[in-house]
């Protein structure tokens, strides 16, 4: 219940809040957000970092990710990048504001909630350090996709590295 209480609190705040006049903007930044999310999924599905756990509503991981995929990634990057600060300086305190925001909901997720397991040796400063790659990465997306995506194959390759994932397991 509480992802349907998320999804639809984000749904809520991006309506509110994110350009919903100008989607068709914001549109391609989206789907690169919930892209990376589902290589995520794929590359570590033997071996992830972390994942959701089920609830009454939701039986896995996978529907879980796919309700968070449709409501609270579009609702963030709508908000996200309406609101992105033009002046250098104010940028990088936007870019902290929104991954405390993103870390208040993993703390509660995991520590009050329980609706998130860390493996392998994820933890939250794994996610900070994540969230802030992430909320760099959109912006740059947005206004320079190509440039995105070469770093997050940058990116990719370090986290895939650093835990050990060996991709010659995949399916």
């Amino acid at each position: 219940m509480i992802h349907i209480i998320a999804g639809a609190t984000f749904l809520f705040i991006g309506w509110r809040f994110g350009d919903w006049k100008n989607w068709k903007k914001h549109y391609p930044t989206i789907l690169f957000f919930i892209i990376g999310d589902l290589l995520y999924n794929v590359l570590t599905y033997n071996n992830p970092t972390w994942s959701y756990n089920k609830d009454r509503l939701f039986p896995n991981h996978t529907l879980i990710n796919i309700w968070i995929m449709i409501t609270i990634y579009p609702a963030t990057a709508l908000t996200y990048l309406s609101h992105f600060p033009k002046e250098k300086v104010k940028q990088l305190p936007y870019i902290l504001l929104w991954t405390i925001i993103y870390i208040f909901g993993e703390l509660l997720g995991l520590h009050v909630f329980g609706l998130i397991n860390h493996f392998n040796g994820w933890n939250m400063w794994w996610s900070a350090l994540f969230d802030i790659i992430l909320f760099t990465m959109l912006p740059i997306h947005h206004k320079r996709p190509l440039v995105a995506w070469g770093l997050s194959i940058i990116v990719i390759i370090f986290f895939l590295t650093v835990f050990n994932v060996n991709i010659s397991e995949l399916k």
